[in-house]
Formats: C-alpha cells, sequence, structure tokens
C-alpha cells in the first residue's frame, strides 16, 4: 500500500516532465542569466518585467539577484496559478530554480564577455537576443525563467493579447518605474532591448507550431 502512494506521488510530480524538455529548460536558463550578468549588469541596459524589477532592487537595495529573484517570482506565481494550472507551476518550479543557481554561479566568474558600456547599442541588441532565446527556450517547454514570464502569460491568456504584446506591457510599466535611476537614453536603448527579446521570446515559443496547425486543419478537411 505505501509502495503504491509513493509511486502515485512521484507518477504527479513528473507527469509531463522528460529529461529532455528538463535539459532545454536548464540550457534556457544557462543563456539568458549569462546575457543578464555580463550585459545588462554591467552596462546599465535594463529589462522589464521582473528581470528589470530584481536589477531595480539591487540598485537602490544592494540585494543580490540571486536572493531578490525567488521573492519576485513567488508572488507572480501565485496570480498565475489560478490561470495556467499546477502543471506549468511544476515545471516553472524547475526553471525558475536553474535561473537562480545560474545567476550564483556566474557570479562565480569574471566578466566573459567585452564591456559593452561604451556601446549601448550592441549592448541592447545583445543582450536583447540572450534573453530573448533563453527565456524563449524555456517558455516552449511550458514554463517560466522567472515571474515575468508568469505575469506575461496570464495577462495573454486573459486578454488573450500576442504573448509578445503582453511582455512589451509589463516591460514598458517597469522601464516608467527605471527611470528614478537610470537615464531617458539608456531607457531608449532598454526599449531596444525589451523589443527584441519580447518578439524572440513569442518567435521561439511558436517556431513550427503554426505550421503544424495549418498542416492538421487540412488534413480534417481532408478527412
Amino acid at each position: 500500500m505505501k509502495t503504491n502512494w509513493l509511486l502515485t506521488i512521484k507518477n504527479k510530480l513528473t507527469e509531463g516532465l522528460t529529461w529532455k524538455k528538463i535539459l532545454l529548460i536548464i540550457l534556457g536558463a544557462g543563456i539568458c542569466t549569462f546575457g543578464i550578468h555580463n550585459i545588462h549588469q554591467r552596462t546599465g541596459i535594463t529589462e522589464g518585467g521582473v528581470i528589470g524589477m530584481m536589477l531595480l532592487v539591487e540598485r537602490w537595495l544592494g540585494i543580490s539577484p540571486s536572493a531578490i529573484t525567488s521573492v519576485l517570482d513567488i508572488s507572480c506565481y501565485l496570480l498565475a496559478f489560478k490561470y495556467l494550472g499546477g502543471q506549468f507551476i511544476k515545471i516553472s518550479m524547475i526553471s525558475t530554480l536553474s535561473v537562480s543557481l545560474f545567476y550564483k554561479f556566474w557570479e562565480l566568474f569574471p566578466p566573459m564577455l567585452p564591456d559593452l558600456s561604451e556601446y549601448p547599442l550592441a549592448a541592447a541588441v545583445a543582450g536583447g537576443l540572450f534573453v530573448g532565446i533563453g527565456v524563449g527556450i524555456i517558455v516552449r517547454q511550458g514554463g517560466s525563467s522567472g515571474g515575468d514570464d508568469a505575469l506575461a502569460l496570464t495577462i495573454s491568456r486573459v486578454t488573450r493579447w500576442r504573448l509578445s504584446r503582453s511582455y512589451l506591457f509589463t516591460d514598458l510599466v517597469v522601464l516608467g518605474l527605471s527611470l528614478t535611476y537610470i537615464p531617458v537614453l539608456r531607457i531608449a536603448f532598454s526599449l531596444i532591448t525589451v523589443t527584441i527579446s519580447s518578439f524572440l521570446i513569442d518567435l521561439v515559443q511558436n517556431f513550427g507550431k503554426d505550421k503544424i496547425s495549418e498542416t492538421s486543419k487540412v488534413q480534417a478537411q481532408g478527412e
């Protein structure tokens, strides 16, 4: 009886999870945190959403991203649970832990990329690429890299906006708050990076899905 109970719990915890999905989540976490640590935090070009809030808190309170990210994430996940369900939360627990651990990991090393502080446009584009691709991989697996993804996915579910539009909405709110410590010109470059990252997250999440959907419709009509 006890064995059956433990087996049931194990099946519930691993339902919908594969090693491929977990490895892709870890890969995405490594990519996005690498870009944030080596580009965003060094150049003062912020992200929007919870990532931007994390950098905002780090700036004003001196709290490490590895510490504050969990607090912000949990707040957004509580909101997301109602609309996105337990499966999303379960997968996101893995991705959020991966993101937090990677922040700690990258902090053990000196900067691995050239300092792009004097080239804000290059920093904005490069940062947007790292975050967009990394977070896009995670979202495609059904999870989130943090509370900003959970919040954007919730907004997308409730409003039926495209995911890129939901990300931009939350990003613009945070960028507005970031004007308290970032010059207007830097915010303009931040707008470039969040536009690129929002577009890429949407692109990576839906890559190939529209084609599959159209193929399914054609097959259904043929039947």
